[in-house]
Parts: structure tokens; sequence; C-alpha cells
């Protein structure tokens, strides 16, 4: 059976050993290199160790070990820069799901994707992304047929994640933005705000616990309303996601992919094999 390596960015993190626990589940993967930042406490550490699955062989390092097919970056905003800088070095295909990035990242990231294929998307989650598409003909269907429609997005996430709203918030609100022609933002509300205006989306962020994720996109109308919501009960929905990317990406020609291309994949030229 020809494996899948990967290279995990950010091995440390909870989203890491979860990924390098799933990764070694997976009889099509082989986790070849862990990554993080130079000055994390556990360097040297054996990334099975770390996962809590035993030894594998694999220290946890501040550069790609090995030969790869794919890397996966799950890390911070900060540190994804880094590893792009890998990627572009080593010739080898990129799975972002680091959310919060900054401009000069993305366009880093666009770059890179000229060169080699890249897997970005706000959201990891299979539920996510059909979610998505449910959002977007939603909107398409409500702006045809009702002449006002409220559309509000909650979310909520763990206390420790650093950006509000998610990622994944924007990207619902960006997809909905486009079919129902809603060019305003509102991110929470206080005071005397006056009539709601109906070209806005509503944004509203909450961090309690550890709650791995949960979005609830609202269209309200006059005495009706429809709510669609995801919630993901661990983080492992993420992190297999990501996998299920990193398989994909190492098959595809050079170009910026989603997890759309991931799910549903289309019929685009299959020309990157493992580096």
């Amino acid at each position: 059976m020809n494996k899948t390596t990967i290279a995990i960015h950010g091995a440390a993190g909870r989203m890491g050993q979860r990924l390098i626990a799933l990764g070694h589940e997976d009889p099509t993967l082989t986790i070849a290199s862990a990554i993080d930042a130079a000055d994390h406490p556990q360097i040297g550490t054996d990334a099975g160790l770390l996962a809590g699955i035993g030894e594998l062989g694999v220290p946890l390092g501040t550069n790609i070990a090995t030969t790869v097919s794919a890397i996966i970056d799950f890390s911070t905003p900060a540190a994804t820069d880094k590893i792009i800088d890998q990627a572009q070095e080593h010739q080898v295909p990129l799975v972002v799901a680091t959310t919060g990035l900054g401009e000069s990242t993305i366009e880093k990231l666009t770059q890179l994707a000229t060169q080699q294929p890249v897997v970005w998307a706000p959201s990891m989650s299979l539920a996510v992304n059909v979610a998505m598409k449910l959002a977007a003909a939603a909107g398409e269907a409500l702006r045809a047929v009702s002449s006002g429609v409220d559309v509000e997005i909650v979310e909520t996430h763990h206390r420790f994640k650093a950006d509000a709203p998610s990622g994944t918030a924007l990207k619902f609100g960006e997809i909905i933005a486009d079919v129902m022609d809603m060019p305003h933002e509102q991110h929470g509300r206080e005071g005397q705000t006056g009539a709601r205006p109906q070209n806005e989306i509503g944004y509203h962020a909450i961090r309690s616990g550890d709650n791995p994720g949960e979005h609830r996109i609202v269209f309200g109308m006059l005495g009706e309303s429809i709510e669609l919501t995801v919630k993901a009960s661990n983080r492992d929905c993420y992190a297999l996601g990501a996998l299920s990317a990193a398989k994909f990406v190492c098959q595809q020609s050079p170009g910026l992919y989603s997890m759309n291309d991931v799910i549903w994949p289309n019929s685009r030229e299959q020309n990157c094999g493992e580096v």
C-alpha cells in the first residue's frame, strides 16, 4: 500500500496531538515529521508520547525532518508564515487549517499556490462545509421570495480561541452576503441602535469553557424564521478533515483549493505525487 507521508506543524498543540493520534490510526498515512516553535519546552520529545499513543520514533522538531507528501499547518497565524516558507523551500503541498491569518500571510499563501497545490479553508469540518452549501441555498431562495430577511450569525468557541468572530463565521457571512447582496457587517449591538437595517449581517461571538465549535445561522422574517445550526462535539472532526485534505492535496496540480474540492472532487488534473 502506498502511504501518504505527512508533516504536522503545530504538533504539540491540542489539534496537533489529535492529528498525530488519528493519523497514526489511519493505515493509509504515515506521520513522518512533527514541527513546532523552536522555544517550545517539548522540542525533542517523541510526538507519539505527546499525543498519548506511545513512541512513534518521530521527535518534535522545528523543521521538516524528512521527505513528506504533504504538510498540515494547525498552528497560529504568526507561525504559519514559517511553514509557508518551508513548504516553498522543500516544494511540499500544504494544507492550512490555521484561522485568523493576516493579509500579508494570505498574500504569501496565494503566491505559494501558483507554484504548488495548497488547501486553505476556514474550517476542515465536513458538517460545516455542507452547512455552508445549505446556507447559500437558503439565501438564494429567500432573496427570491422575500422582501425582508434579517441574517444573524452566532458562534461559540472555547475560551482559548484568539480570534473573533471565527473564520468559519466570517466565511458563512461572506457566502450569504454574496447571494443576498448584504454588503454591511454589524459586530454585536449595544445601546440605542435604532431599527435593524436589512442590508447587514450581524455577528456575535461567544467564548465559553471548552466548546470546540458551534455556529448558528438565523434567517429572520416577519412571522417566521429559519435556523441552520452546526456543532462539533469534539475536535476530531477538524483533524479528520485536515487529514483528508492532506491525502487530496498531494494528488493535485498547483492551485489554491478549498474543502469543497476535497469533499466534492472535481476533474482538475491530478499530477502531484510524493516529493
